[in-house]
This record gives structure tokens, sequence and C-alpha cells, in this order.
């Protein structure tokens, strides 16, 4: 059986950075996908797996804290680890360190498996073979519901495209942060960086669907905005984030 943590090596490509030659934000979670998936593969518990027993992995929670935004040529080695599976929650955690082996960042994620017909969760250790935990936390988030933006001062509306959508065949979660992001007043988009993002996610987005993407500063905190992913025709809620600025250096 593999160990409780897996670490992958990942390199900045050209066209994974921004104007700012540092790598987007979403090209991160890809990171963090691509190493849980390769450590859920070697524990027997993959999407593939889970398909055969009608389930699938869906991700409710995510929170990234990110220090050091790795620019082009610069290579990351995610390390993560299962940490819990109580219910029917698992949590995964991930760090990120630089090519000195130095800590760059940190991230939490909080898994459900779903029942392909039922379309709702079940408990994991009455489905799942078991495997081994690392029971430390990379990032301490309780995951607390996240605030529901009540107030858009920016926003647009985006179509799902067939390159938004992964095996489940609804929209891929690293989709949702980019949505977000595109929605971001350029005055702060163009001279900022995220240092920490959170997303809860709600309900799917499926191909054909249009989604309207808005954001807003908190009243007393204009470095932080919150986040709100809608269906464009009838206002149903996807998905809720919040995200943490700073000027770029």
């Amino acid at each position: 059986m593999s160990g409780p943590v897996l670490e992958c090596r990942f390199g900045v490509r050209y066209h994974e950075v921004d104007q700012q030659g540092a790598v987007r934000l979403p090209v991160v979670m890809t990171w963090l996908q691509d190493a849980g998936i390769e450590h859920a593969t070697q524990l027997g518990v993959a999407v593939r797996d889970l398909k055969k027993l009608g389930l699938t992995w869906v991700l409710s929670r995510l929170t990234l804290e990110l220090e050091h935004y790795p620019r082009g040529a610069e290579e990351v080695t995610v390390r993560t680890w299962p940490v819990t599976r109580e219910g029917r929650f698992s949590i995964r955690d991930y760090q990120l360190l630089n090519a000195a082996g130095q800590q760059i960042g940190q991230a939490t994620t909080s898994w459900a498996v779903l029942d392909l017909k039922s379309r709702r969760p079940v408990k994991i250790d009455d489905h799942l073979p078991p495997y081994q935990l690392r029971p430390v936390r990379a990032l301490a988030d309780p995951f607390g519901t996240l605030p529901m933006l009540e107030q858009c001062s920016s926003a647009l509306k985006l179509p799902v495209l067939r390159a938004d959508l992964d095996p489940n065949r609804h929209v891929n979660n690293t989709v949702y942060a980019g949505w977000a992001l595109e929605a971001v007043p350029a005055a702060t988009a163009d001279s900022c960086q995220v240092t920490r993002l959170e997303i809860g996610f709600r309900a799917e987005a499926l191909y054909g669907d249009t989604i309207r993407s808005c954001c807003a500063p908190l009243p007393d905190d204009p470095q932080t905005l919150l986040h709100r992913i809608e269906h464009a025709d009838d206002g149903r809620e996807l998905c809720r984030l919040r995200t943490s600025w700073r000027q770029v250096r």
C-alpha cells in the first residue's frame, strides 16, 4: 500500500503565467488536483475505482494560501496526504515547496463520495476500502459556512464550454476560481495577487449553462472580496468564494 504522503513535482510553463509573469491561480489548483488524483490512484480510491461501485468523489470545500507565486521555469513540489475520513467527508491537505524545500503555500480540501444515481453523498467507511491517514493539518480551517454575497459591484456572464468539463461531466472545480477572478475589477486584478482563496461548492454547472460571476469588496476590508457564481437564467447559486489580496511587490 502507498504511504500516507505523496510528493509530485511541477514546473511552471510559459502558457501558465499571467501578465505579471507569475503562475495563474487556477494552475496551482490543477497541481493540487493532479497530486490528489495520483495519490488516490495509489490508494485504490481514484474516480475510476469508485465508478465501478457507482460512486465518485466531489469537492465540497477548498482553502488555499500562497505566500509566493512561482514564476516561469521555477519548480514546485506538492506534498499531499489524507487527513481524515469521517462520516460523509474526507479531508485531504497539501503543502507547496520551492526548489530549496521552503514552504510557499498550503491548502486543505474537504471531499464527499457521491452516489452517481441518487446524486447524494454516502458514508465513506461503508463504501471505500481502508487506507492510511496522516492526521496532521497543513492548514487548520474548520470550513465554516462562507458568507453569501448580497450586493454585487462587478459581474459578467460566461458560457460553460466543453473544455470546462471533467470525467464526471460537470464543470471541473479548478474552473470556478478562474470564473471568479474574471469578475474582479482591473484596478485590483492588475496590481494585486490573491493570498488566500476559499471556495464552497453548492451545485453543479453543466455544458450549455451560462453562469454569472459576481464580486464585491467587504465594506470594512477592501482587500477582501466576496464572490458568487450563479446560474444566469434562474439565479441558482453554484459556488461561493472569498479572496484576500495583497499588492504585488
